[in-house]
């Protein structure tokens, strides 16, 4: 099969080719899915993760890219919830193999069917940000009906994601950013953007239910200042370092999960969750990708079939 690989950990960007590679091996709980269309995080080949097994040994050369939609290929013996040719989605483990590539073992878990009437390129875009948002929200954050929250670069992928499951979950939303996101924050669903560039940026905040950062530094910092009692800081760029006095604080690391991710499908199913792709590229030009920044809003979804 053809996929994208990196050879060397001192200089993966530089090092990444489209080769030849083996077929993959799917061992008891996987399945091979047949790619149709994958995306990326940039800077994913510096995550010591990428370039190790689960026992911690090294692996070279690497296939990068851990989202994906595509076609159910192999059902390895002793894995069910799946059968051969049946249309999924999913996040995959960052110690294997990732999905710029014709074929991908994923464990079955970690996928869930994705419906005929989506289109499989758009979809590409939605398990990272999706998944990151929705476990941010609802499972550590806690969201509920009617609370506020305040979604800190809520023009990036994530923050995108997040501001418009908590508008659709009933939160009250303000999306924090650079002016150049306020018109896009506003379309997606948020009652109110705030300019990080102003330097009393929390005046116009007030105090909020739940922080959702993606952004860190010093926005991070200051953000546990926003809180009401008995709110929480929920951070994807670093742990907090200030902590609100009365309230919870931390960092979280997104996991697959099929049941978040069926939720994220549907939303996005019934147009109430809509992820934003930058552009589509071929395979073939998916290491060019990798290396430079699209210069556009949204993620850059590999189209592979």
């Amino acid at each position: 099969m053809r996929a994208v690989r990196a050879h060397d950990r001192d200089a993966p960007v530089d090092s990444l080719v489209v080769e030849e590679a083996p077929y993959p091996y799917a061992g008891e709980g996987d399945v091979v899915v047949k790619v149709r269309a994958a995306c990326f995080t940039p800077g994913e080949l510096t995550w010591p993760a990428s370039w190790v097994d689960r026992a911690g040994r090294p692996r070279s050369p690497v296939v990068p890219g851990h989202e994906v939609s595509g076609e159910v290929a192999e059902v390895a013996l002793g894995t069910t919830g799946l059968s051969v040719g049946q249309r999924v989605i999913g996040l995959t483990d960052w110690n294997r193999d990732g999905t710029l590539a014709e074929y991908v073992a994923v464990e079955a878990r970690n996928l869930t069917p994705l419906p005929a009437d989506v289109d499989p390129v758009r979809a590409a875009a939605l398990p990272m940000p999706g998944l990151t948002a929705w476990q941010g929200l609802f499972v550590h954050g806690r969201l509920r009906t009617g609370q506020s929250v305040l979604v800190h670069g809520a023009g990036g992928g994530v923050g995108m994601a997040a501001t418009q499951l908590a508008r659709d979950a009933g939160a009250r939303v303000l999306g924090s950013g650079r002016s150049k996101s306020r018109d896009l924050v506003l379309e997606l669903g948020a009652e109110e953007f705030v300019d990080l560039e102003q330097p009393a940026w929390e005046e116009a905040v007030g105090l909020v239910d739940l922080v959702f950062d993606a952004v860190g530094g010093t926005v991070l910092d200051r953000s546990a200042a926003v809180l009401r009692p008995g709110g929480a800081l929920i951070s994807i760029s670093r742990p907090p370092t200030v902590r609100p006095e009365d309230g919870r604080a931390m960092y979280f690391i997104v996991e697959p999960d099929r049941g978040h991710l069926a939720q994220v499908v549907d939303r996005h199913r019934q147009g109430r969750l809509r992820p934003l792709v930058g552009s589509v590229r071929p395979l073939a030009e998916a290491p060019d990708a990798l290396r430079t920044k699209s210069g556009t809003a949204g993620k850059t979804v590999v189209a592979v079939a």
